[in-house]
């Protein structure tokens, strides 16, 4: 009598390598190029394995975040075909970069009031000593 058992999956318990790539893969080509330079550092042979893997596995040549984020932003103004929502969604998006564009304006404003209350209170101190000596 024999008995059939499953074969064990790699995927339902990855080793610590598929956890690593998994992990790098996350936070981008910087972290992969991070993780080379400090091979490169620490042990030379794991920092040339670490290129070696990046151009074989063309993962040094692929698109990069802030592609990726403008493919988001496209997909965003694509029509789903309910008007009535995509107008929601057309001024729902207005509304927001307007909001965005207010509050950065308002940001300018204090950074400049900053600036002139420290320029001014320089000044300030700078006359102090120039009114002594008179």
């Amino acid at each position: 009598m024999t008995t059939a058992t499953a074969p064990v999956s790699s995927t339902s318990n990855p080793g610590w390598f598929a956890k690593t790539e998994g992990w790098l893969d996350a936070r981008g080509k910087g972290a992969w190029i991070a993780a080379m330079v400090l091979g490169f550092v620490f042990f030379w042979p794991v920092g040339l394995a670490l290129l070696f893997y990046l151009i074989w596995s063309k993962r040094m040549f692929n698109k990069s975040c802030s592609s990726r984020r403008m493919s988001r932003s496209m997909t965003s103004m694509r029509s789903t075909g309910n008007s009535a929502f995509d107008s929601y969604k057309a001024d729902t998006l207005r509304r927001l970069e307007e909001e965005q564009n207010n509050f950065e304006a308002f940001l300018e404003r204090l950074r400049e009031a900053k600036d002139k209350a420290e320029f001014d209170q320089f000044m300030d101190e700078r006359a102090k000593p120039a009114s002594t000596e008179a």
